[in-house]
């Protein structure tokens, strides 16, 4: 990647080799962790070596040479944590890049917009939806409003304004999503401030992967950690039906949405935490949020989990040892090194897979699928 700030910029902390070297360290450092549990070949999914990421946020830094209306550039930190300004981004989508320099100018030409405003927020799809947030120290009222609305208007952009304790929604707070996976088209909505995967080119090889390495089957799949359904909906074209959990209120509406997008009526999304879905599954407590729901309706033989960083918890390692057959998506190699000593025992690993969601950084996802012995 040919970038002035390469290097130097805090956001990329592996920076001293190009993409194909930042990747060949990350698979063998991974194919060292997990050489005590497989010698399977790994799938590798790649990134694009750059334009690849369609969520980015950046600090917002002012230059007072002229007091009277500061200048505006973006900023990530350095290596020292020191500021650095920017003006160009290569690793963010095609539709972000070209949408920064013109955002910056139209921010400066009025103070209204211009003043205390610390941070911008931006995420992008492949249907050219663009949904940018500007974050203030400041209360925003109408005159905001009036001067963002027109900036929205030029920019063909969608915009939300926020301060503390103040969300301004000008026109959405959503974008459209469309993916092709497998030669089928999904569709999405995403909610701004919800979690959505940082690299679209990946995360549809992290879902066609995992369809492509599992059989159909007539029976059930549990699903634990679903987000907005990002894996959920395509998935539910192997099985006979699916249960969904999630904390996140965000999500689980976000959730509920995308289905009724793809006209899904196969899955059932509930709001509840892994450990919670425990309780019900050992009917060690009731919830209200499954009236008219009965666990015994179904007949799982399946799980996919995609648990945070801090992978899975003693309660749920143990729900997840006894399903025939485990997918299980990590953001944390280390963790998932930690849980796979428990779950060898009952399973045999049959596929594993690193996928570059987050290139030029430390960072790569995993993908496991077991199967019981």
């Amino acid at each position: 990647m040919n970038c002035e700030y390469f290097g130097k910029c805090g956001s990329c902390t592996i920076h001293d080799v190009g993409y194909e070297g930042q990747l060949d360290f990350k698979v063998q450092r991974e194919k060292q962790r997990f050489s005590n549990f497989t010698d399977l070949e790994f799938d590798i999914i790649r990134s694009n070596d750059k334009n690849f990421r369609n969520r980015a946020e950046f600090r917002i830094w002012k230059n007072f040479d002229n007091e009277d209306k500061p200048k505006l550039s973006y900023a990530m930190n350095d290596f020292n944590k020191e500021i650095l300004e920017i003006d160009s981004c290569q690793i963010v989508s095609l539709d972000i890049a070209s949408i920064m320099p013109k955002l910056i100018i139209e921010l400066e030409k009025n103070t209204i917009l211009s003043h205390k405003i610390f941070s911008i927020e931006f995420l992008s799809s492949t249907t050219k939806d663009i949904l940018v947030t500007l974050i203030y120290h400041k209360k925003l009222d109408e005159n905001w409003e009036i001067l963002a609305k027109e900036i929205e208007k030029s920019l063909n952009i969608s915009i939300i304004g926020r301060s503390r304790k103040q969300k301004v929604i000008l026109s959405k707070d959503t974008i459209s999503e469309e993916l092709k996976i497998n030669n089928i088209e999904y569709k999405f909505q995403y909610q701004e401030g919800g979690f959505t995967q940082p690299n679209t080119k990946v995360n549809i090889q992290m879902i066609e992967w995992v369809l492509n390495n599992i059989q159909d089957s007539s029976n059930d799949l549990c699903e634990l950690y679903c987000g907005g359904g990002n894996f959920t909906i395509p998935l539910s074209s192997k099985f006979n039906k699916v249960l969904a959990t999630e904390i996140s209120k965000t999500s689980i509406k976000s959730a509920k949405i995308n289905c009724e997008l793809n006209s899904n009526n196969k899955i059932s999304f509930v709001r509840m935490s892994a450990e919670e879905f425990v309780e019900a599954l050992e009917e060690k407590r009731s919830f209200k949020r499954l009236e008219g729901l009965s666990l015994k309706d179904y007949n799982f033989d399946s799980i996919f989990v995609d648990p945070p960083r801090a992978g899975l918890d003693d309660t749920t390692r143990e729900l997840v040892k006894g399903y025939n057959q485990i997918i299980y998506i990590s953001c944390n190699p280390e963790t998932l090194h930690r849980d796979l000593q428990q779950l060898t025992k009952t399973h045999k690993i049959t596929n594993f897979a690193l996928f570059d969601q987050f290139a030029y950084t430390n960072h790569i996802e995993t993908g496991v699928i077991l199967n019981k012995v």
